[in-house]
């Protein structure tokens, strides 16, 4: 009979640990659910905005006319970069997005007047400012590091087509403009993913929100988090026509390599928020012209449809990777965009903390050398 063993369970990446409370999001993973604050991604996509879902998030309800107004305006309030940040942008210009959105965000918190101050009003109005300010550092970093300067905000836009009139220099169509927006608020929040725990983490330190964020910058930069949509349109860009897919899937599975934009660390069923970039994709790639991309997709789908069985369904980040692309948007501004969308969430995440918070400090086993005696250097052979 084999005896029990005294060795603690190890739950490597710490899946499916429950660390803390929160009454942000709802997932349901086999049911492919998705709730911000008790509301349905599907309303939410289907009859939000981003700010409005970011209102939400950061402060518990929907708005009334008369709050969300007054949000608006601190949002667009907000739309400014200190000077020094801009010439820290210049200085890095070369340097990979994330890596630049990283640094300036940080720098962000010498210039910000309330950086000392902890408090939940004052993490709120930083938490504010910063979904405002990041746009404006993806936006100003990609006009410097094409020799164009940084284009002023239009007071009347919205969030999405202002940030699309930054990128681009030219005012959105009001449908183009829509799908971003969209997007935007799909990404807007999504529990307890590496980011937003590396947020927790950092202010279990007492640290400020920037400093936060600037952590929760660094964990979207890595591939296995936040790069799922540029390598989808690489991947698109590979297979080249809707004709060559069967042949890709089939050469990918014999060599049993995962097809990008397929499965999720979360979702067993079809993640919630792509049915709503579908229908998207499809009618901007006819606005633009390019509707082969679309049908790769489609194509895509319709290969994979026998692994679905598995758990390997369609995400998210299958979709949004096209809808940058259609826009002209260089593929290395796809993780950035990503970042765009998710400053509330971090947003709120940190304030769950900040409501009860404490150090976050688990344990590793210990799998080194027993004791051992300490053998000085002339006497090591």
């Amino acid at each position: 009979m084999t005896e029990p063993s005294n060795e603690p369970r190890i739950y490597r990446g710490l899946k499916d640990v429950y660390f803390e409370r929160s009454g942000t999001t709802f997932i349901d993973g086999k049911a492919g659910e998705l709730r911000y604050r008790g509301y349905s991604i599907h309303d939410l996509a289907a009859h939000s905005c981003f700010e409005e879902t970011a209102y939400l998030l950061i402060h518990g309800e929907l708005p009334t006319v008369a709050e969300l107004k007054a949000f608006d305006a601190e949002l667009k309030a907000a739309r400014t970069l200190p000077a020094d940040v801009l010439e820290v942008i210049r200085l890095i210009q070369r340097a990979h997005p994330m890596d630049v959105l990283r640094t300036a965000v940080s720098a962000l918190a010498a210039f910000d007047p309330e950086t000392a101050d902890t408090s939940r009003a004052a993490t709120i109005r930083k938490g504010v400012r910063l979904s405002s300010q990041v746009p404006m550092i993806v936006a100003a970093h990609e006009r410097i590091r094409n020799g164009l300067a940084p284009l002023a905000p239009d007071p009347t836009l919205g969030h999405a087509a202002n940030f699309l009139w930054l990128l681009k220099g030219d005012k959105p169509s009001g449908d183009a403009a829509k799908l971003l927006d969209t997007d935007l608020v799909l990404h807007a929040e999504h529990g307890s993913n590496a980011s937003s725990f590396t947020a927790r983490v950092v202010i279990g330190t007492d640290a400020n929100i920037h400093a936060a964020i600037t952590a929760a910058i660094a964990a979207l930069s890595g591939p296995a988090h936040g790069g799922a949509a540029e390598d989808v349109m690489r991947m698109a860009e590979e297979i080249g026509d809707p004709a060559n897919t069967a042949a890709y899937v089939k050469a990918k599975r014999a060599a049993k390599e995962p097809i990008t934009g397929f499965g999720h660390r979360v979702y067993r069923a079809e993640d919630p928020r792509a049915r709503h970039m579908r229908e998207g994709v499809k009618q901007l790639s006819k606005e633009m012209g390019e509707p082969k991309w679309y049908e790769i997709l489609e194509s895509l789908v319709a290969e994979m449809k026998p692994y679905a069985r598995h758990g390997v369904n369609v995400n998210v980040d299958f979709y949004s990777g096209v809808i940058y692309y259609l826009h002209k948007i260089p593929k290395d501004l796809f993780v950035p965009i990503f970042a765009v969308g998710r400053v509330p969430g971090w947003t709120v995440q940190v304030l769950e903390q900040l409501d009860n918070n404490i150090l976050i400090r688990p344990l590793t086993l210990y799998t080194g050398p027993e004791a051992r005696a300490y053998v000085p250097i002339g006497q090591r052979g």
